[in-house]
């Protein structure tokens, strides 16, 4: 990899439209048969649940009734849901029997099309190191995971304080704006550009190519096939005008400096580079992003609540635990069985896809008393499985887990009521859980 990028990649422009969001939505209404009716009660895989804010029944009938179970045709074929939090921590306990790697299905409940042409398949196959068993993952993981440790965070905390003061400064009082445009994309796509030593001026890029590079249901729409390629290879091609750059300076504590002067990630190939940006700019982008904007949504259906932190700041660090297992911003991820086995009573064969709802566990009863429910004090949110479980526990959990502590804080300092007096337009998807829009003002408390 180290060689492939090493030269200077000449100057180049990069589109930021359409979004995934548009592009996704202009097919779908120019294709409305694309996407098969689900006959089956307990077809989770369907985005229109989540966009329309009613799979939380569904689950919770399949918690009480069959805690994995199959269902035998879907748009993504096959799959066994595995919804309960006691049976997805056993099967993240078992990397070797349930894997992650892409080479047998990847993290995601999509397939690779059959009918591809190998060669194309070869090309825009994305390898990254959360979709790689050990000992690949190991490697690849320990090079990232420096950027993430508590003494990082400490370092990093006074910088992301005072970027989310600016920002929170800057807004109208009285006012409707978007959350998620002016606070939630403006925060984490500012701290992606610092973790990546992107170019500031550039930074909404990232929040462009995570859109195209997360959205599921994009492998649905065939006709979008090359265009998402092409986004993600203008990525690329961005990121490797950076890899240049560094591998002629110092080396830094930024991800792409710790890429380059590691044994594990220096000689990734171009398409295992691609998947480990998408990877972290995903990972970076879209989880913190999205409970950004639900811990407001979720503070405005819990007024209760939100007047409890007001008299009692001092209960934000266990609210932010519990807001992360309310939103539960990645619904799922996927393993594939390399053995025959019996899971909970079911008999599970080698290569059944296996999708582990989270945002399903996060609800369990047997876990969480009144799950439906946002408690700001709850004794055992940190239970939630939202940054999942075991060797692939998110590798940015304190990031992720910091920002959104200084936001409620910030948020305190300013007294600072956020109501929600417009559009909650919420992601059409079944991997990525959050809101595109959310119109609020603010108000004094």
């Amino acid at each position: 990899m180290a060689s492939q990028l090493a030269p200077e990649v000449p100057a180049f422009t990069y589109r930021d439209s359409p979004t995934a969001t548009q592009a996704f939505g202009a097919w779908l209404k120019a294709n409305p048969q694309a996407i098969p009716a689900s006959s089956h009660a307990w077809d989770v895989s369907r985005s229109d649940i989540y966009v329309e804010d009613r799979w939380q029944p569904i689950f919770a009938e399949m918690r009480a009734k069959a805690p994995v179970n199959r269902v035998p045709d879907s748009a993504y074929g096959a799959y066994w849901n595995v919804v309960s939090h006691k049976a997805i921590t056993h099967v993240e306990s078992l990397p070797e029997q349930f894997s992650s790697s892409w080479q047998h299905g990847g993290i995601t409940i999509g397939d690779t099309p059959t009918d591809i042409d190998p060669q194309v398949l070869a090309e825009r196959q994305l390898p990254m190191f959360i979709a790689m068993d050990r000992p690949d993952h190991t490697g690849q993981r320990r090079t990232v995971a420096p950027a993430f440790t508590p003494a990082r965070m400490v370092a990093m905390e006074q910088d992301i304080r005072l970027r989310t003061a600016e920002v929170l400064d800057s807004l109208p009082w009285g006012e409707r704006f978007d959350w998620v445009d002016k606070v939630s994309i403006e925060l984490t796509t500012g701290m992606l550009a610092l973790l990546f030593g992107f170019p500031w001026q550039d930074r909404r890029l990232l929040t462009f190519w995570s859109d195209w590079a997360g959205d599921v249901e994009m492998t649905l729409a065939r006709d979008l096939a090359d265009m998402r390629f092409g986004v993600l290879s203008e990525m690329a091609h961005y990121f490797q005008r950076l890899w240049g750059e560094r591998m002629r300076a110092a080396p830094s504590d930024d991800l792409i400096s710790m890429m380059i002067h590691s044994d594990a990630m220096n000689h990734m190939s171009p398409q295992e580079f691609m998947g480990n940006l998408v990877l972290l700019i995903v990972g970076g982008n879209d989880t913190t992003r999205n409970t950004m904007s639900g811990i407001v949504h979720a503070l405005e259906k819990f007024p209760d609540q939100a007047d409890l932190l007001a008299r009692d700041p001092s209960l934000i660090p266990n609210a932010v635990q519990e807001c992360i297992r309310f939103v539960t911003p990645l619904a799922h991820m996927r393993r594939t069985a390399t053995a025959d086995a019996e899971l909970f009573g079911q008999q599970i064969k080698a290569g059944d896809k296996m999708v582990l709802w989270y945002i399903s566990a996060n609800r369990d009863e047997a876990v969480f008393e009144n799950a439906d429910k946002l408690i700001v004090d709850r004794p055992n949110a940190r239970r939630h499985l939202a940054f999942g479980h075991g060797i692939h526990r998110c590798v940015g959990a304190r990031l992720a887990e910091l920002q959104l502590r200084i936001l409620l804080e910030e948020m305190h300092e300013r007294r600072m009521r956020v109501r929600v007096t417009g559009a909650a337009e919420r992601v059409r998807a079944n991997f990525v859980h959050g809101f595109r829009k959310l119109e609020v003002e603010l108000e004094k408390r």
